[in-house]
């Protein structure tokens, strides 16, 4: 799969020869994962036209819930409703299945349940795969507390979260993502760009729990930690970040053209400076000092070590690795057990890491595998 991928809800009322122009620039330029949520008839036949003949060189994520209510999106837990526009997928896009069934937009405790009571949409997706008209099943939600009993049910086999710069201090996040690395659960995110905000330049801007995967935040992006001035945020950052996250599969911004598009894919050429996102996460202030966000400005190690990733893994492992995590662990060309404590990666880190303790506690968490 693809680690830049494609969400399309920015392609909506759009020219069917423009949709099939982005559709076709992505997959030649190596995506193979959309995301195609919305059921508007007009979206859904543009959609299925701009596949036709590349069918099988695309992963189709399908949302088991969303319908289209008079031409507007709208969300239903109503079995028959849910049945009917599924179906109407499979003839609209042309094809006998869909790669992933979302259970669609799912935050609160009472429509999860409703979601995985007996006889509702998760019984309906199981129905599905089944019988070959899905490959597997999603989650789709955008609050920890949901999202996390949805992928330790063991009902799921993929999650689709929002994971952007601003919402890195979400509480719950880290837990959320490590539970879906443990459990062999992809991890799908959305909103990288925060709806776009993040692009925007805009000094102070306001995110809701749609953009977040928590609490709505006003943040101001005036400054960078340093007190130097900011400069602009980019697609490339933004998506670096995500992809750095523990977990994550793919990450699926919203591209509503060709520039849009190639802004994305920019990211599989581009360089670790253009990568780094650790300023743009200082000057939102949406960190926990001394938790790694794995930007990686601790490196270079003298020893060689990838200090964010062995840092993931000790999270990860949460004090009782799995041997699956241990060999990981083991099979890294240098690991904390080359770590010399010379320091140097504690001082460049700008959210006071301290990683040489990092280290020590990943050769007490890995000694006994």
């Amino acid at each position: 799969m693809s680690e830049v991928s494609l969400g399309t809800e920015h392609l909506i009322d759009l020219p069917r020869e423009h949709v099939a122009g982005v559709i076709h620039e992505a997959i030649d330029g190596g995506v193979n994962y959309f995301d195609v949520f919305f059921a508007q008839a007009e979206f859904r036949e543009n959609m299925g036209a701009a596949f036709a003949g590349r069918r099988e060189r695309a992963y189709l994520a399908v949302h088991l819930g969303a319908i289209d209510e008079n031409g507007q999106y709208a969300k239903t837990r109503d079995v028959a409703l849910a049945e009917k526009f599924f179906e109407d997928f499979l003839m609209r896009y042309k094809t006998d299945h869909a790669d992933v069934l979302f259970l669609h937009n799912s935050d609160t405790s009472e429509d999860y349940e409703d979601v995985m009571r007996p006889g509702g949409l998760l019984d309906m997706a199981k129905r599905h795969v089944k019988e070959g008209k899905a490959r597997c099943i999603g989650f789709s939600g955008h609050t920890t507390a949901t999202s996390l009993e949805a992928v330790e049910s063991g009902e799921v086999d993929v999650l689709m979260f929002p994971i952007n710069l601003a919402g890195n201090a979400v509480a719950g996040k880290k837990e959320l993502f490590a539970a879906c690395a443990a459990r062999g659960v992809g991890l799908v995110g959305m909103k990288p760009y925060a709806g776009g905000k993040l692009l925007t330049g805009e000094t102070e801007i306001e995110l809701t729990m749609w953009h977040l995967g928590g609490e709505a935040l006003t943040l101001s992006a005036a400054k960078a930690k340093d007190g130097a001035a900011g400069g602009a945020i980019t697609a490339v950052q933004c998506l670096s970040y995500a992809l750095a996250q523990t977990g994550v599969t793919t990450v699926v911004p919203g591209c509503k053209d060709k520039a849009e598009l190639h802004a994305a894919l920019a990211y599989a050429q581009a360089t670790e400076e253009a990568k780094d996102f650790s300023r743009a996460v200082g000057r939102f202030e949406t960190y926990v000092a001394g938790e790694c966000v794995y930007c990686n400005h601790c490196l270079p190690c003298p020893s060689a070590i990838d200090i964010g990733r062995v840092i993931r893994l000790v999270e990860l492992a949460r004090g009782a690795p799995t041997p699956e995590t241990a060999a990981v662990y083991k099979a890294m060309k240098a690991n904390a057990d080359d770590c010399v404590q010379c320091g140097e990666c504690r001082e460049r880190c700008p959210f006071g890491v301290d990683a040489p303790a990092k280290m020590e506690e990943a050769v007490r968490v890995f000694k006994a595998k």
